[in-house]
């Protein structure tokens, strides 16, 4: 999705909350991918809800990437609209781990669909419930179909050409 939206980054910045074990994997995670396609991953973190402006803008995660990423992060999610604030300002693209987040402050996320994961969990419940399956003998299962959205009104506002096989996120 960097490459997408991005593709002459070189710096990406990974901004998540120290305090969630979940963001810090996922960060790490893209950072590998990051690095072997030849981008240089600065990681910033806060620590609670206090620290996103500092950190987005009075440490320079903003100035010194091309592009942040932010994962899956409950205190991101409910500081979007003040990343927003910095990063537009910034002129700087935010990929993001999922649609709440980036409908507030990112242009591009590879999204599940939770009425799709509400179903697939559904039928997995239907199993225990019916003692068709064991909870401790069911495999651990994941949404197989993404979906790889953008946000029209901040693509818009950065100037970003927005890749046809995206779709738009309506809210």
């Amino acid at each position: 999705m960097i490459k997408d939206f991005v593709p002459k980054a070189k710096k990406l910045g990974t901004l998540y909350c120290s305090a969630e074990p979940n963001s810090k994997y996922q960060t790490d995670e893209v950072a590998k991918y990051a690095k072997k396609d030849g981008l240089k991953v600065t990681k910033y973190t806060f620590s609670d809800t206090n620290d996103v402006n500092s950190v987005t803008q009075h440490q320079q995660a903003a100035s010194a990437s091309d592009v942040i990423y932010i994962p899956t992060d409950n205190t991101a999610a409910s500081c979007a609209k003040t990343i927003n604030n910095v990063a537009l300002k910034a002129k700087m693209p935010i990929i993001t781990g999922e649609e709440g987040i980036m409908s507030k402050c990112g242009v591009a996320t590879l999204s599940i669909d939770y009425y799709g994961l509400g179903k697939q969990t559904g039928k997995m419940a239907v199993q225990i419930l019916t003692g068709k399956k064991k909870i401790a003998q069911m495999p651990v299962q994941y949404y197989k179909n993404p979906v790889k959205e953008y946000n029209p009104t901040i693509c818009k506002k950065l100037g970003i050409k927005v890749p046809a096989s995206y779709k738009a996120y309506k809210n």
